[in-house]
């Protein structure tokens, strides 16, 4: 590759920087907070700084009036002070007044300032500027309002009381975050897995690309795939040199690779010849839910000193270089992994004696076997993880499976019994009101699963999966989804089962969530587990 080619590919790497882009998507913890959940901080530690003031300026006003302790201590170093009376403090509603007007206008300000963009984009600089200088424009907003009112019986004490509180706490508000954000950042808990696509010469220059100019805490290769026959190109004697990054098979198998694989983001160089896979490429991404980004070789070759590929789409609805799943945008998603902590956190805490009285019914009745099974499973886009459920199984209940599967009721790769020989006379009563599964509130928790999404896969059962099957897996798994409150013990087909999950992850949204999670305490009440 020419050294202008390798100066235009690298000028379209500006656009992969953490700098520049903010990945649209998170795994487990958001790596984007969206800007309204900042506001919304923003709004209660305003709100909070105002009762503080309001409450803590009696005292205050005692302190700095002639004969409190500081006023003394002013005057022993030196301070001369003003011999007024102190003001009593306006009613609350009337204070109420003053701090809203002064919170708009500090809200509005952090916003001009920039303060609302990704934390992770912004410096120490802006974040300082921003949560000291917004409070300040609402000081100076509320002045001059009260100044053209004419309205004098306001406390400046209070006034500047709820400003310094204000720039305190807004100021260690961002700062913590932005840290927090920062450290799991650089950790690597946010970088996205990166597929290469395209002759082996392209594949190799863009992984050098990505090894000098894109961190690996942003972006990590897990690997390329050739496209076809082009080891054997006369014309492209580097393709028979071995791949800088691992070769993970062909492009007919990208569909299978993006379920086993962590990949969040596939790039594709596209060849200026024929290249009639690449529509199966845009298919895949498309079914599996995976970020593409198309790369036209002739944009490599052209050399460009200032054009640049845009990001979104142009006005006339045609993809640009980017084509991103339509719902991969942080807002709901931050929303949902907001909704699982939360519920997942009180849930393990208020059910904390309910656990504790399982366990010990579990070690009373079968002393011999472990409160927890570890449950070995694949989740999201191919990765494994060990979740918990309480034991209501026998010791040898793997062992056995293979002999009761003219038993199975379900067709297809699961294995399910409504009467299974195998559970122990409690682990009947847990698994009837889905009991056993509240374990599993922990792995929401950690973030390896949601409250709500499609069923996570054994190995054992992925392997046997169909095509369609494993779309499935191109969400988070969940404790409960579609099938668990329509039907649970009514479907046999595991077909129709997959088809309710994919009917919940096209038709997704945050109010879905809060509707299965109702209809599942329904579900749980009535008994209908097994």
């Amino acid at each position: 590759m020419s050294t202008v080619q390798k100066e235009s590919t690298a000028a379209l790497f500006e656009d992969l920087s953490p700098s520049r882009v903010a990945p649209r998507r998170f795994a487990g913890t958001v790596d984007n907070l969206p800007a309204r959940f900042l506001w919304l901080g923003d709004v209660v530690l305003i709100f909070a700084a105002f009762l503080c003031a309001y409450t803590w300026g009696p005292t205050l006003q005692k302190l700095v009036m002639p004969g409190g302790a500081l006023a003394r201590w002013l005057m022993a170093v030196g301070v001369p002070l003003s011999q007024g009376t102190a003001t009593s403090v306006p009613v609350f509603g009337k204070m109420l007044g003053v701090a809203s007007v002064a919170g708009l206008a500090c809200l509005v300000s952090i916003d001009l300032l920039g303060g609302y963009r990704p934390l992770l984009g912004q410096s120490r600089t802006r974040v300082l500027l921003s949560a000291t200088l917004g409070p300040l424009s609402g000081l100076g907003a509320t002045t001059v309002i009260l100044f053209g009112l004419r309205i004098l019986d306001i406390s400046r004490l209070f006034l500047f009381t709820f400003v310094a509180l204000q720039v305190m706490s807004l100021t260690a508000w961002r700062m913590g975050l932005r840290a927090y954000k920062l450290r799991r950042s650089l950790a690597g808990h946010y970088a996205r897995g990166v597929l290469l696509v395209g002759k082996a010469c392209h594949i190799r220059e863009l992984a050098a690309q990505f090894s000098r100019r894109v961190p690996p805490h942003a972006y990590h290769v897990v690997g390329g795939l050739p496209i076809p026959n082009d080891h054997d190109d006369p014309a492209d004697p580097s393709g028979r040199e071995p791949l800088p990054v691992q070769v993970l098979g062909v492009v007919g198998c990208l569909g299978d690779i993006l379920i086993r694989r962590p990949i969040d983001d596939v790039v594709v160089v596209q060849p200026n010849q024929e290249s009639s896979w690449l529509g199966q490429v845009i298919q895949e991404c498309d079914y599996f839910r995976a970020t593409l980004r198309i790369v036209p070789e002739a944009v490599l070759a052209a050399g460009l000193s200032d054009l640049r590929a845009e990001r979104e789409s142009d006005a006339m609805g045609l993809p640009a270089l980017v084509l991103a799943p339509s719902r991969g945008d942080d807002q709901p998603q931050f929303l949902k992994r907001l909704l699982d902590v939360s519920l997942s956190a009180v849930s393990l805490v208020v059910l904390a004696p309910v656990f504790a009285v399982i366990a010990a019914a579990i070690k009373i009745t079968t002393p011999q076997l472990p409160v927890l099974y570890r449950w070995r499973v694949v989740g999201h886009k191919g990765r494994e993880f060990v979740g918990y459920k309480f034991t209501t199984m026998q010791a040898d209940a793997d062992a056995r499976k293979s002999e009761l599967d003219h038993l199975n009721e379900m067709r297809g790769p699961v294995f399910k019994i409504k009467k299974d020989p195998r559970t122990t006379r409690l682990g009947r009563i847990l698994r009837k009101y889905s009991l056993n599964e509240l374990p599993q509130l922990w792995s929401v928790l950690r973030g390896d699963m949601s409250l709500v999404g499609p069923r996570p896969a054994f190995p054992h059962e992925l392997s046997r999966y169909e095509y369609w099957h494993k779309r499935k897996l191109s969400v988070k798994p969940g404790i409960t989804c579609l099938w668990q409150v329509r039907g649970r013990n009514d479907i046999t087909d595991f077909d129709d089962w997959v088809r309710l999950d994919l009917q919940y992850i096209d038709n997704w949204s945050l109010w879905l969530d809060v509707k299965i999670l109702i209809w599942t305490v329904g579900a749980i009440f009535r008994g209908t587990g097994s």
